[in-house]
């Protein structure tokens, strides 16, 4: 006897629970920070200075408005044939974890360790225990035409232009200059492969894609981003709770809302990967 796979079904009340929910956070949070004088939020784990919270927010918007534009906006494609209840579970529970754990930990090599055994240990063990109980859910596949294979150029374009090239621009930092060539290839490399590829094949790839079938396209969106975030606090934290998730939430979680809205029209995984590769390179590169 076998049994039936269970029929994906969209939840659209549980979904905009969400997306109210969701934004309404970031928007709360970032309420708080003015309130509190804490507008500046930092950007980079490896020191203390900071930029105001808004020079975050307005490559990632005007990306995000240009994403809509080009191509056109066309209807998602929803409903998946198999629910990805067991696949979008666990990965949740494994992102929320990795977000509670990291704080208490006492820095490398413990969170890389802990990060490789959260963010692919578990997907991996929970990909082989759902290939014992097919049919296995798949995402829809990528579209096939132009417009959103080449597409994200302009967004990811003018966000690496506003970014880099104008007054929001970050401080630039003199580290490149003070390694060998071959120290910062190798760097650079490392920390690409365990933050922005490793990152946004869980956070977009893996967590956002099963919960855009489960919810819709940006509750998904906005759950994969915050969790996401909520991670940044155990390396970009100042020991205020309040004020830390707060500025994790208007910095991260605005970025995570670029990042995810990249990954869903296009489906195509080089577009966040420049974007988060460019965010965590950007004071050395700009200091070279």
């Amino acid at each position: 006897m076998t049994t039936a796979a269970p029929t994906a079904r969209r939840h659209p009340r549980a979904g905009r629970l969400v997306l109210v929910a969701g934004l309404a956070l970031i928007g709360l949070a970032a309420l708080w920070l003015l309130l509190t004088g804490n507008t500046g939020i930092r950007y980079s784990a490896d020191h203390t200075d900071t930029v105001p919270m808004w020079h975050r927010w307005i490559p990632a918007l005007v990306g995000i408005a240009l994403i809509r534009l080009v191509p056109p906006a066309t209807g998602p494609r929803w409903p998946d044939p198999v629910a990805p209840w067991r696949e979008a579970t666990p990965l949740l529970l494994a992102g929320v974890a990795f977000a509670a754990i990291m704080p208490l930990l006492g820095g490398e090599p413990a969170y890389t360790v802990v990060k490789l055994v959260l963010l692919l240990g578990v997907p991996v063990g929970v990909f082989l225990v759902a290939r014992r109980w097919p049919p296995r859910w798949r995402p829809a596949p990528a579209p096939p035409d132009a417009a959103h294979r080449w597409g994200p150029a302009l967004p990811v374009a003018v966000w690496l232009a506003l970014s880099y090239a104008t007054p929001l621009a970050v401080p630039a930092s003199g580290w490149g200059r003070t390694v060998t060539p071959v120290e910062l290839v190798v760097t650079v490399l490392v920390v690409f492969a365990v933050n922005a590829l490793l990152e946004e094949v869980f956070y977009r790839r893996w967590l956002q894609t099963r919960w855009e079938s489960l919810l819709g396209r940006w509750p998904a969106i906005v759950l994969a981003s915050l969790v996401w975030a909520a991670w940044h606090v155990a390396i970009q934290g100042s020991g205020r709770p309040g004020t830390d998730l707060a500025s994790v939430a208007v910095n991260q979680g605005v970025q995570g809302l670029f990042l995810g809205y990249l990954w869903s029209r296009y489906r195509r995984m080089w577009p966040p990967l420049v974007v988060h590769g460019a965010v965590n390179a950007m004071p050395g590169l700009l200091g070279m």
